[in-house]
């Protein structure tokens, strides 16, 4: 499964930082949550859509642990089954319902089955 794939890059990549696919409770100060939010497929090409949100305390914390989780996610493609990894876009992601500090990273990772 893709999600299980790109969720272990991930968590190797930002160790000692919680990474998951929900928002933990309770919330830790630093932590990041993995969402596929969409999955195409055309000739047997299959095109997943991920949103990858780094929360931290701070703004700058935020955008540096962005900077960080992309990195990890650009690197993608190195592992077999994975054909590429674009970001669509990323931006501040600020949660205002509960004035916590995230950005938002957004992939397109084009993927075999996994």
């Amino acid at each position: 499964m893709i999600e299980t794939e790109v969720l272990n890059v991930l968590t190797a990549a930002l160790a000692p930082v919680l990474v998951s696919m929900e928002v933990p409770s309770p919330m830790p100060g630093t932590f990041v949550v993995l969402e596929k939010t969409g999955t195409s497929r055309t000739d047997q090409i299959t095109t997943s859509t991920f949103a990858v949100q780094s929360w931290a305390p701070t703004m700058l914390d935020a955008a540096q642990l962005n900077e960080q989780a992309k990195a990890a996610m650009d690197a993608l493609p190195a592992r077999q089954g994975i054909g590429s990894a674009r970001l669509e876009n990323d931006y501040n992601f600020t949660d205002t319902a509960t004035h916590r500090y995230r950005y938002q990273a957004v992939y397109r990772v084009v993927h075999g089955t996994i």
